[in-house]
């Protein structure tokens, strides 16, 4: 596998919702969420940096703050000013904005740890690698119909050991493939992983964090209104034989 350097059409960022434990299983929010969204190189440079970094001007005085949904949610550290409710209206409005107008493609994967237990017992996969798997299951028929076989991967650290387990995850999938796609198949693609921290404050995988949840909650209670997740959706990859939306089992 070849490394990739700025020849790719498309660039992936890789984020998560939960935990992918399975040995303690939070009864309040029993998933685990993998979002990978992949932009256009050129509308990655040319829409998002730019725009992501004026609405960072516009609340703070300099653009290093992260957008991350859970201090978002929580209104604390940079986002404490949220506690007053015409900021937090307008800072939502500007975030959904973002979100929508911003042209990606959007791979969601939820697995519902629980039920996946009570499936398939010790035998049950690792459920970050599982997502993985039908992530870039979707990812391959994305870019054969995009005829591009090229896609640099970036993914927040989360770690020296969890990294290197997930990279090898990475690596086994695309060179010995799934129960449903021929490691040949795979083979067609030149993929690469690589992990940066949070402090890089790297766009695309704030764009990951802020689709993973409102997912994540879509899945809990799909019945419950969620405005966030119907802007989301409509970014999700629609092409065939599966889209880009998974919940397993």
């Amino acid at each position: 596998m070849n490394n990739i350097g700025g020849d790719s059409k498309f660039i992936g960022f890789l984020d998560e919702c939960g935990d992918h434990s399975m040995e303690k299983i939070d009864q309040d929010f029993p998933l685990f969420v993998l979002a990978l969204v992949i932009f256009e190189r050129k509308v990655y440079a040319e829409q998002l940096i730019p725009k992501l970094g004026v609405l960072k001007l516009k609340y703070w005085i300099h653009e290093g703050v992260n957008l991350h949904s859970r201090e978002i949610r929580k209104q604390v550290g940079p986002f404490s000013f949220l506690h007053h409710p015409q900021k937090r209206r307008q800072f939502m409005a500007d975030i959904n904005e973002l979100v929508e107008s911003i042209p990606f493609t959007l791979f969601v994967t939820g697995i519902q740890k629980m039920k996946h237990q009570e499936k398939y017992g010790v035998h049950a996969t690792n459920p970050y690698e599982l997502a993985l798997e039908f992530t870039l299951e979707r990812v391959l028929y994305f870019l054969w119909g995009e005829k591009e076989f090229q896609l640099p991967i970036v993914a927040e650290a989360r770690g020296k050991q969890e990294d290197k387990s997930l990279e090898l995850a990475f690596l086994r999938i695309l060179s010995s493939g799934t129960r449903f796609v021929k490691a040949e198949d795979f083979k067609t693609l030149n993929c690469s992983i690589v992990f940066r921290s949070k402090r890089d404050n790297i766009g695309g995988i704030q764009m990951a964090d802020l689709c993973a949840y409102p997912c994540a909650r879509h899945i809990l209670d799909w019945k419950k209104p969620n405005p966030a997740f119907d802007i989301v959706q409509k970014h999700f990859y629609a092409g065939t034989p599966h889209g880009g939306f998974k919940t397993f089992p």
